[in-house]
């Protein structure tokens, strides 16, 4: 099926009030592009890898929807105009011009499944669902990953550093968080490993089914991995749920400027001994983490490097 797509020009300063003339048209699902900084708390919100490097603001902000191609899309668009003519009144919203193209209507959570194919860690073998596991394989350590919208197929130097250090310093039966969980991979190769139990925190809440999916071709059960979501940094709830004093190991996959507020908390969900494994850190953040673990009252033990990126992994000694 093919999209009416439109891409309204108008500023950052009237975004916000521009979307909500877009709903009130009956006009949902605005995809909003700007170049505005990222606040430093925007940045511990986000669970992912490495913020992108966005240029300077320039004030401009551009809103992208999609009209059904039985729609009037003339008259809708006549609507948007007049009340962004309106608006000047009281707002500076710019060109206020739309540009006007089609576009197709394509499954993108299932699409990328073309790309993704088996390979290895190690002797660790990471398959997709949809792919069979090859008799020269039958000796190696088997899981299956099928991310879906949820970060974490191991591809990434991050999380193969992650990987490694788990099963440098697991021992049989360890309980162990895994903060910004994504796929679940971390935690549920912690089981392979000899994990006892592994409980998740992520912020996306597409974290939640992408575990859960994962854990089922895996065999696990929810016996033996939770997912909670929330944001463990601030929210004592989530704390209170995860618990105090009790993990062998805590995971934490994500940003430096993330690793950094996380790291003075979460250590109190660390039982003296335990161990904390950090990547997603790249190579000019190095100082940045190790300096915050050890203000944390962490020993750090080894700071291990793959490509540009870093992992630290420390030990809370009491």
């Amino acid at each position: 099926m093919k999209w009416n797509q439109f891409r309204l020009k108008t500023t950052t300063e009237a975004e916000d009030i521009v979307s909500s003339m877009l709903a009130d048209l009956g006009i949902e699902g605005v995809q909003i592009e700007d170049k505005i900084p990222l606040t430093q708390q925007d940045k511990e919100q986000m669970f992912v890898d490495i913020l992108p490097d966005i240029p300077e603001d320039d004030g401009v902000a551009y809103l992208t929807f999609y009209l059904d191609p039985d729609l009037d899309a003339g008259t809708i668009l006549a609507q948007v105009r007049e009340e962004m003519e309106q608006m000047r009144a009281y707002v500076d919203v710019g060109d206020a011009t739309i540009e006007e193209s089609e576009t197709e209507d394509v499954d993108w959570v299932n699409n990328w499944k073309q790309y993704f194919h088996q390979f290895y860690i190690d002797d660790i073998l990471v398959i997709p669902s949809w792919e069979d596991v090859k008799a020269e394989d039958s000796d190696k350590l088997v899981i299956h990953i099928d991310p879906g919208t949820a970060f974490g197929t191991g591809m990434h130097e991050t999380t193969q550093l992650c990987i490694r250090a788990l099963r440098k310093y697991v021992k049989n039966g360890d309980l162990v968080l895994d903060v910004g969980c994504g796929s679940g991979i971390l935690g549920m190769l912690a089981l392979k490993f000899g994990a006892g139990h592994s409980i998740g925190t992520d912020l996306d809440p597409c974290a939640l089914d992408a575990t859960h999916e994962n854990m089922e071709v895996n065999g696990i059960v929810k016996d033996q991995y939770e997912v909670m979501i929330g944001n463990i940094i601030d929210d004592k709830d989530v704390q209170d749920a995860v618990g105090y004093e009790k993990y062998d190991i805590v995971l934490a996959n994500i940003l430096a400027d993330v690793l950094e507020p996380l790291t003075p908390v979460i250590v109190h969900q660390m039982k003296p001994g335990a161990v904390y494994i950090t990547s997603g850190i790249i190579e000019d953040k190095e100082t940045v983490v190790t300096e915050a673990v050890k203000a944390a009252g962490l020993e750090v033990l080894e700071v291990n490097h793959q490509g540009e990126w870093v992992s630290v992994v420390a030990r809370k000694n009491a």
